[in-house]
């Protein structure tokens, strides 16, 4: 059986995005692997996809179908349905391709130096800005260089640098050893948004060891896949920014006896707040109407909203007197 055991969220709607995330799979310089894709209802079906592909790439799938749940809930489905004989999860979006060394290198640390947990760098793009590689984390963060090339680090209270900026950890460039794929999982509640942080957060959590590879593991995949195709102007916005704030309280509680992890997860709180009521605001300037149901709904479970929307009312009136 595969040592590792490949799981793919899969809703798409444009088609070769799936087979060009398998062809990044199977050009893998380390190819014992097996995989694990969740249609979760997608509109444009997995076996449209998967029809040409070659013969012997078959033969390593498992498709499972099932109603749309989201990606975490997609997820789930995929981690509880991992052989047994499974050692590594390596998680990849569909619409994201993995550079060819990436399970080669997974495997090569993480049973070195006996980690749970994985993460290399996502290979930098124009599109996806604020996206930053291991390295940088290791001129900001103390740590220890495992290895100097390719340059393998471990981060101290890796969960807390997380919480001050996670955007050096992606799911496509995540693999997680078996007592963390048996036991946590993502909230699929939470879908459009922040599920995958309080996952990494409790992964991070549970392991007894994590490490940081800055060699690029993936590709992202240009926002075609469903699943990340939400801007402020889209009517998912204001769900996904309240999702954000559900999973940052369920954040609150993991680390309620960390004051300064407390603190990074209130200025991330702010932030969508802030990110919230200005999409509001835009609506207004398009002349649509707010959406008075989800911010009622977002007034009762957090009324620091009020103060925020005071704020930047006041805001933008000192900027008009000015």
């Amino acid at each position: 059986m595969a040592c590792f055991t490949v799981v793919i969220p899969f809703f798409q709607r444009k088609k070769g995005i799936l087979s060009r995330a398998l062809k990044s799979i199977f050009a893998q310089t380390y190819q014992d692997f097996d995989i694990v894709i969740v249609d979760d209802q997608s509109p444009f079906p997995s076996e449209t996809e998967l029809r040409d592909i070659p013969a012997e790439w078959k033969t390593r799938i498992r498709v499972i179908r099932q109603e749309n749940g989201g990606p975490g809930a997609a997820r789930n489905t995929g981690l509880d349905n991992v052989p047994s004989e499974t050692r590594f999860v390596a998680l990849l979006d569909s619409d994201d391709m993995w550079r060819t060394d990436h399970l080669k290198n997974a495997h090569e640390f993480m049973t070195r130096f006996d980690a749970d947990c994985y993460w290399a760098s996502m290979q930098e793009s124009e599109e996806f800005y604020y996206h930053f590689g291991m390295a940088k984390l290791a001129e900001t963060e103390d740590g220890k260089t495992l290895v100097e090339d390719p340059l393998v680090l471990e981060i101290p209270n890796l969960a807390s640098v997380m919480l001050k900026d996670w955007a050096f950890l992606h799911l496509s460039c995540m693999v997680i050893s078996r007592p963390i794929f048996e036991t946590v999982r993502f909230d699929p509640v939470l879908r459009l948004a922040a599920e995958d942080v309080l996952f990494f957060a409790d992964c991070l959590l549970k392991s007894k060891r994590t490490v940081l590879c800055d060699t690029p593991g993936a590709a992202r995949g240009m926002g075609v896949n469903i699943f990340h195709g939400i801007d402020n102007e889209s009517p998912e916005f204001l769900q996904q920014q309240f999702n954000t704030l559900v999973a940052l309280d369920t954040l609150e509680t993991r680390f309620e006896d960390r004051p300064d992890d407390v603190a990074s997860i209130t200025s991330y709180k702010n932030m969508a707040r802030h990110q919230a009521l200005w999409s509001q605001a835009g609506r207004l300037k398009r002349r649509q109407s707010p959406e008075f149901g989800m911010l009622a709904r977002w007034v009762i479970r957090d009324p620091a909203i009020l103060g925020a929307a005071m704020r930047l009312g006041a805001s933008k009136l000192d900027r008009r007197r000015g």
